[in-house]
């Protein structure tokens, strides 16, 4: 195993150890050394003389440089080889503290590069295999008044996951609530045998029924507040020791901020989401006419500038289509404004539909709407115009049991270069001169401009 160098943390306790355990071995050297003296007069190898007190020196240097395996022989039963036996434990103990210590290491490396929850949690999973063994790892999240538990989070090997995100169960008689005022994990090696004497746990019965059949449950504690837990599952009985409890501890910390922040950026994302999603809620309705749910006069100029705009990049054609409902203050006047908003909807309505999705309709005022196409249309305004105005006119309509004849008149105004018009108030103006044009030639009709 490479060496390992550290300064703080767990892996810096383990050097702490390990350097402690070297100065007590110093010490059990000279008392062995002085309790083999000879005494009397029966001779003796003095011990200082034995190889073996060579080869554990080279074992020590060994272990300060990081190498653990302790191959020595020990020899017999005397006080030499008893040394030689508690080098080789604790060579033992080092290189399992050091190899998981590193192992610790990499997995909170490895988490770090999580931002959001799930990331988090899923890099967790990827993870913790070396060091706790597992089919199943959960997360549940306490609720701001910590009096409720929720799942927020599974991921197992396995596909029938039933206890999964949204479970959500009380605190107050729970035995989760234990683990919170103590802070330690939990082990429970028979789930089986748990549900037999706590029938009433729905969470226990649900993971049975998915095939686990021992948990370690590990508290998430960020700064002194308890945000939840963390479930360690496997399907073999007795799965879990205390060394795994251990070795959780050592990181708990860590990985409950992580799971802390990467909650907090979620909620962050989500509230983002949210209000991108009011926001376009909002630009829909400034830009809509509340009575016919078509563009409003704000929204149709909005989409009148732009295609504008694009026509003088593109050198390209535009064109305009501003109708007119005739005759509709006879329709107010005779009907009530009740009916002559039903009849605005339904005009708006069949128009809306009978055009193409790049084409755009809106009211500008009172029973004028303005029609603005798009560059696949801009030359065949007239054609379209006069599919409207029959569109319309093909069927009176049916409002409180009355049928309404209907009609539109329509000005269209093409300019195949917009560049010679100016701006797009002047196309306006223009289709409003031709609208004029069409009823005072007796409506239902289209009059046609073409400039530029």
């Amino acid at each position: 195993m490479a060496p390992v160098t550290v300064n703080s943390g767990p892996v810096g306790d383990a050097v702490g150890e390990a350097e402690g355990a070297r100065a007590e071995m110093e010490a059990s050297r000279q008392t062995v050394a002085e309790s083999a003296e000879p005494r009397g007069e029966a001779p003796a190898i003095a011990v200082a003389d034995d190889p073996r007190i060579l080869a554990y020196r080279d074992a020590i240097r060994a272990m300060r440089e990081g190498h653990y395996g302790f191959g020595v022989d020990t020899g017999g039963d005397d006080a030499l080889g008893a040394l030689g036996n508690e080098l080789r434990r604790l060579a033992g103990h080092l290189d399992w503290y050091f190899s998981h210590a590193s192992k610790l290491q990499e997995i909170t490396d490895n988490v770090v590069g999580g931002l959001l929850l799930n990331d988090v949690l899923e890099r967790i999973f990827e993870s913790f295999q070396t060091v706790i063994p597992y089919n199943r790892i959960g997360c549940a999240l306490l609720s701001d008044d910590a009096r409720s538990v929720r799942a927020c989070w599974a991921r197992a090997d396995y596909d029938n996951l039933l206890l999964v995100d949204g479970f959500e169960a009380k605190i107050a008689g729970s035995s989760l609530g234990q683990i919170i005022a103590t802070g330690q994990p939990r082990i429970i090696n028979d789930l089986e045998a748990y549900l037999a004497e706590h029938p009433e746990s729905q969470s226990t019965r649900l993971m049975v029924r998915e095939g686990i059949r021992s948990n370690l449950t590990c508290p998430l504690v960020s700064g002194s507040k308890p945000i939840g837990f963390l479930f360690f599952s496997s399907v073999e009985r007795y799965a879990y020791e205390g060394v795994h409890q251990g070795i959780y501890l050592r990181i708990a910390a860590q990985l409950s901020a992580l799971i802390e922040k990467g909650r907090l950026y979620q909620q962050i994302v989500e509230l983002n989401q949210r209000l991108t999603v009011e926001q376009e809620e909002l630009q829909h309705l400034a830009t809509r006419d509340a009575l016919t749910g078509v563009l409003n006069r704000r929204g149709i100029l909005d989409q009148l500038d732009g295609q504008f705009s694009r026509s003088l990049r593109d050198k390209g054609a535009i064109a305009l289509i501003l109708i007119d409902v005739d005759h509709f203050k006879d329709v107010n006047d005779r009907y009530g404004h009740a009916v002559g908003d039903s009849v605005l909807k339904e005009i708006a309505w069949r128009i809306d539909h009978d055009l193409r999705q790049y084409n755009h309709l809106g009211r500008i005022g009172g029973e004028e709407f303005l029609v603005v196409l798009g560059d696949a249309d801009s030359s065949h305004g007239p054609a379209i115009a006069e599919r409207l105005r029959q569109v319309v006119a093909r069927r009176p309509v049916s409002c409180e049991g009355t049928e309404i004849p209907i009609t539109i008149s329509a000005g269209v105004v093409e300019a195949p270069n917009p560049e010679a018009i100016g701006d797009y108030e002047t196309l306006v103006a223009i289709a409003d001169q031709a609208l004029y044009e069409a009823k005072n030639a007796g409506r239902n009709r289209v009059a046609h401009r073409l400039v530029g």
